[in-house]
C-alpha cells in the first residue's frame, strides 16, 4: 500500500457514508424487506389481507401508576383497577401482565428498550443490534405490504423524540408525526407525473448503489480487521436504503386506498390521539401495513386536558395525592383511547373473524415506576390475535425465576409467521 492510500481510504469512506445517507430520503418507509412475487396483488382495498396476522405496539414515556393499575387477583378474575376500567368493554380480550421487564436500569435513557430488550449503547456487538420486535417481524414479513411498519410518534420530549422502533444496524426509526402526515402516506397518491419522476429516480439511486457497493467491496479486500468492521456497518446500511428502493420500486405504480374521509389537522397529541388510532386501525384493514407502532411521548401535555403542569415534572409526584390524581388522569385518558382503539378493531369484520382476531395489540411502557426511575415490573397489556383471554398472570409468581418480557416478544414473532426462538434477551417462550 502506498503513502497515498490512507488518505484515499478515508476520502473513500466518507463517499460512502455521504451517500449511503443521503439516500434515506424522510419520506421512506423506516425498514422494508427486499420484494419478491412482485406480480402479487395489490393490497388496495378494505379487506385485503384477510385474516393475516398484524400485530400493533402502543408505548407511553412515563408509565402508569402501579398502584392503579395492577390487579391483585390473578386469572378470570381479576379486579377492574382504576386504570383498566376504561378496558371492560373488551376485558375477554385481554390479558394483563405483571412481573415482565428487562432487567434494566437506565430511567428515562432505558425507555427506548421497551419493545428491544437492549440499551443502544450495548448493542454494537450484538447480531441483531437493539432492533425493536417490530422491525425484527417487518424485515421477515414486511414486503407483503405497502409500507412494511408505521412508526407514529413525536420529535419532542425528555429524550430526543420517539424512541420506539430501532433497526437491526441501530438506527432509530424516525415517526410519522401527526394524523395529517399519516393521512397522506395511506391514501394521497403521487400525480401520474410525478409517480414517473420517481420511477427514474430510483433507477438512478440503484445504480448509485451499485457503484458504492463495488468501491466497498474492494475496500474490503484491502484493510485492516477493525476497518474492514467499519466497512461491515456500512454495508448493513446500504442493504438497508437497496431495500427502501426496491419497495419504492414495488409501489410506485400503484394507486393508494380511496380515503374514507378528509385529511385532518394536526391539532396537538391529545385531542389528536383518537384520530391516530383511527388510522392505524384503517391502515390494518386496507392492509397498508401489518405492523404498526405509537408512542405517546413528550408532546402529549397535560394543559390540553386542563392541567397546568408538565408531564415530566407530575411523574416525579414525591406520593403528593393531587400530583398523583392529575397523572390518573392523563393515564385514564390514554387507557380509554386505548379501549375505543380495540372496540374499533372488534367491530371491523376481517374474513370469518374481526380485526382485532387478527391483530396482536400491546400495550405498556418502558417505564415501570417514573416516580422512582425504576425500568422493572413493566405495565403490560396484551389484546387480541390469540392472546386475550381475560386474564391476569403475574409472571414468575411463586418462583425465583424472572421472565424476560422479550420471552413475550418471542411469542409474538412466532404468531406472526416469523421461524425464531429468540429475541433480544429472551431465555425461551412465553404467553
Amino acid at each position: 500500500m502506498n503513502m497515498s492510500e490512507p488518505k484515499n481510504l478515508g476520502r473513500r469512506r466518507f463517499v460512502i457514508r455521504s451517500l449511503a445517507g443521503s439516500l434515506a430520503l424522510p419520506g421512506l418507509p423506516s425498514l422494508v424487506a427486499k420484494a419478491d412475487d412482485r406480480n402479487s396483488p395489490v393490497r388496495s382495498t378494505r379487506g385485503a389481507g384477510t385474516e393475516a396476522r398484524r400485530f400493533v405496539a402502543v408505548g407511553n414515556l412515563l408509565g402508569f401508576q402501579q398502584k392503579h393499575f395492577f390487579p391483585e387477583t390473578p386469572g378470570r378474575e381479576f379486579e377492574e383497577t382504576t386504570l383498566l376500567k376504561p378496558l371492560s368493554a373488551n376485558r375477554d380480550h385481554i390479558n394483563v401482565y405483571r412481573g415482565l421487564d428487562h432487567g434494566i436500569r437506565g430511567g428515562h435513557f432505558a425507555v427506548h428498550t421497551f419493545l428491544s430488550g437492549v440499551l443502544h449503547h450495548e448493542s454494537k456487538n450484538r447480531r441483531d443490534g437493539n432492533v425493536t420486535i417490530d422491525q425484527y417481524i417487518a424485515d421477515e414479513i414486511g414486503k407483503q405490504t405497502r409500507f412494511a411498519s408505521l412508526t407514529v410518534g413525536s420529535e419532542g420530549g425528555i429524550h430526543g423524540g420517539c424512541q420506539m422502533s430501532w433497526t437491526k444496524s441501530g438506527v432509530r426509526v424516525p415517526p410519522i408525526t401527526g394524523p395529517a402526515e399519516l393521512f397522506e402516506r395511506l391514501f394521497v397518491s403521487e400525480p401520474k407525473q410525478r409517480r414517473a419522476q420517481m420511477i427514474n429516480e430510483n433507477a438512478l439511486q440503484a445504480s448509485i448503489l451499485d457503484s458504492i457497493t463495488e468501491e466497498a467491496g474492494a475496500l474490503s479486500k484491502r484493510v485492516n480487521q477493525e476497518d474492514r468492521s467499519k466497512l461491515d456497518e456500512y454495508f448493513s446500511s446500504i442493504r438497508e436504503v437497496e431495500k427502501q428502493l426496491e419497495v419504492r420500486k414495488r409501489w410506485a405504480d400503484q394507486p393508494k386506498p380511496d380515503a374514507p374521509f378528509d385529511k385532518p389537522a394536526d391539532t396537538n397529541t391529545v385531542d389528536d390521539l383518537p384520530m391516530l388510532y383511527e388510522l392505524i386501525a384503517l391502515a390494518l384493514q386496507t392492509d397498508s401495513t401489518r405492523i404498526a407502532t405509537l408512542e405517546i411521548g413528550g408532546s402529549f401535555l397535560p394543559q390540553n386536558l386542563g392541567i397546568d403542569k408538565s408531564y415530566h415534572s407530575l411523574s416525579h409526584h414525591g406520593n403528593d395525592e393531587e400530583t398523583i390524581a392529575h397523572l390518573i388522569t392523563l393515564e385514564t385518558y390514554q387507557l380509554q383511547q386505548f379501549g375505543k382503539f380495540l372496540t374499533r378493531l372488534a367491530g371491523m369484520q376481517d374474513g370469518g373473524q374481526t380485526l382485532l382476531d387478527s391483530t396482536a395489540v400491546l400495550f405498556g411502557s418502558g417505564m415501570g415506576n417514573g416516580n422512582s426511575h425504576t425500568n422493572t415490573d413493566l405495565p403490560i397489556v396484551l389484546a387480541g390475535g390469540g392472546y386475550g383471554r381475560g386474564e391476569f398472570k403475574k409472571a414468575g409468581a411463586g418462583t425465583r425465576k424472572q421472565v424476560p418480557l422479550c420471552n413475550l416478544f418471542v411469542d409474538i414473532a412466532q404468531k406472526m409467521g416469523v421461524e425464531t426462538d429468540s429475541f433480544g434477551t429472551s431465555t425461551g417462550t412465553f404467553s
